[in-house]
């Protein structure tokens, strides 16, 4: 088995809604949003998901075959294949409905050849599946770097009160951490996102960076903090841009040689420039994936990287 990553949580069929009246469905899941964009981006990757045996499901594994994706073995055992309708208002903005089953296939693991675990979103606090989550996550510290994106979906997530000690522990867990502004603000009402961030990186966590939308993003570590300036774009829909940029994030780790269990005490010492150039690959990854409709990363070619 060659090296890879091992990206654990949701794949679904996201349903469309326009505000121009006009409906569509595209495969997504915020999990399989991030491995799609690895993918894509020339990396090895596996997917730990749950689909069901019927036509949603097979539109989901075409859709990661295309980009090399390869589900994890049991990826296959739900009843039915979960489904995330969005609504988009004038900006491109979406809000969420969600008919959903998960749970983590009974094969997943990491192993000596696994140089990052990702997990996140609803995979990592919907039950039953979330527990395995987080059991896998912790276990695949002895051997990966371990990240996490928080992705919050309040309508089915539940009251931020009780989804803040489960998102504080797996950040406990991880590695990297990717966050954006709207999920701090739900998360911690009132409070400066950035010195959220400083708070979880005074834990375990190497890494935390937090997205603002189309602003850009600001990374904290032990470097300091760094920002950068996402590229101007005509926005057509936000679907899977903090999905994209998270897989841009790990690669970019990748291409700088610190994944990996032995490779944590060089991620934790990760300097500013190194960090500068992490962002500016997340931000103009996320950039091509808001110019075009649904959760449809760029390839590496189309990056220029």
């Amino acid at each position: 088995m060659s090296e890879h990553i091992l990206a654990v949580g949701e794949a679904l069929v996201d349903g469309v809604h326009r505000p121009d009246g006009t409906s569509a469905e595209h495969p997504g899941g915020s999990v399989a949003n991030v491995a799609l964009t690895l993918g894509r981006l020339g990396r090895e990757v596996r997917l730990a998901t749950w689909l069901g045996a019927d036509a949603r499901g097979d539109l989901v594994r075409g859709w990661l075959a295309e980009s090399q994706v390869v589900p994890v073995e049991g990826s296959n055992g739900a009843e039915r294949t979960s489904t995330a309708v969005a609504t988009l208002d004038e900006s491109g903005s979406a809000t969420y409905e969600f008919d959903l089953t998960w749970q983590v296939p009974p094969a997943t693991a990491a192993g000596e050849e696994t140089l990052a675990v990702h997990a996140g979103s609803i995979a990592a606090i919907l039950e039953p599946g979330a527990t395995q989550v987080r059991q896998v996550l912790d276990a695949a510290r002895a051997t990966s770097t371990t990240t996490y994106d928080p992705n919050a979906r309040p309508a089915i997530m539940g009251a931020p009160d009780d989804v803040r000690p489960r998102v504080e522990a797996l950040v406990e867990l991880s590695d990297v951490v990717k966050v954006s502004d709207e999920d701090l603000a739900w998360l911690y009402p009132g409070t400066d996102p950035v010195a959220v961030a400083r708070d979880w990186q005074r834990g375990t966590p190497a890494l935390v960076v937090v997205t603002f939308g189309g602003k850009g993003a600001v990374a904290v570590s032990d470097a300091g903090e760094v920002e950068a300036v996402a590229p101007r774009v005509e926005v057509v829909d936000t679907v899977g841009a903090g999905d994209s940029f998270m897989g841009a994030l790990i690669d970019g780790l990748w291409e700088h040689g610190l994944l990996g269990a032995a490779r944590r005490d060089a991620l934790n010492a990760v300097d500013a420039d190194t960090v500068r150039q992490l962002l500016e690959r997340c931000v103009a990854v996320a950039a091509i994936t808001v110019s075009r409709a649904g959760a449809n990363p760029p390839r590496r070619q189309e990056v220029g990287l």
